[in-house]
């Protein structure tokens, strides 16, 4: 089982997710704070986001996941930019492909934070306390989180599938299940394929523009 330290991640999440369903319509609220607070703490959030697809469906869970990355982005950011930003910049010494993005990013900071938003040129919850350090802009920091969007809808989707396979044998009944299940596998594809693809272009772009 996938484990950070001495904590089960994937069992925490579970039961997390669970109390966070038992909340009702205040569930949304407290999903979010606990997005934002694992993205502060340097948690990868993959787990989460596909909880969100289980627990909120693929519109609100996508929005809710969408609100907590960037609010969490933004407060890793502030952080490191105004209590850790020596220990981050020494952390980081030496590293030629931060030293390339942030010279790129002096120059077109939207552009270059969207590109690395939509391709995992370094990891999300990294690049947030990276950015810190370099002279992005916070507007620009914020408007280029719009790169976050294929990925978030991707993890959400697939976490929503998951809830319909968890349901199968329970009582639940469709219309037509192979139509159900042949359209959701076809939405499937069609998601990861564009995921695939915007991250391709947006690599090949960034690469231009940095290395």
């Amino acid at each position: 089982m996938l484990t950070i330290m001495p904590f089960h991640v994937q069992e925490i999440i579970t039961n997390t997710l669970s109390w966070v369903d038992s909340l009702g319509s205040v569930g949304a609220i407290a999903f979010i704070i606990i997005y934002i607070l694992a993205t502060i703490a340097l948690i990868p959030a993959s787990f989460l986001s596909l909880g969100a697809g289980v627990v909120f469906g693929v519109v609100f869970g996508s929005l809710y996941v969408l609100v907590g990355s960037i609010l969490g982005a933004v407060a890793a950011f502030l952080i490191g930019r105004y209590f850790a930003r020596d220990w981050i910049a020494k952390k980081i010494k030496g590293n030629s492909k931060f030293r390339a993005i942030d010279e790129a990013v002096g120059k077109e900071g939207f552009k270059i934070v969207t590109l690395t938003r939509l391709s995992p040129i370094l990891p999300f919850i990294l690049l947030n306390y990276l950015y810190s350090i370099t002279g992005v802009s916070l507007k620009d920091y914020i408007l280029g989180s719009v790169g976050m969007i294929p990925g978030i809808i991707t993890f959400v989707y697939i976490g929503s599938l998951g809830e319909s396979i968890a349901t199968l044998g329970m009582g639940t009944q469709t219309t037509n299940p192979v139509l159900e299940w042949t359209l959701r596998i076809i939405g499937l594809i069609a998601t990861v394929a564009v995921t695939v693809y915007v991250t391709k272009i947006a690599r090949q772009a960034l690469e231009k523009e940095v290395f």
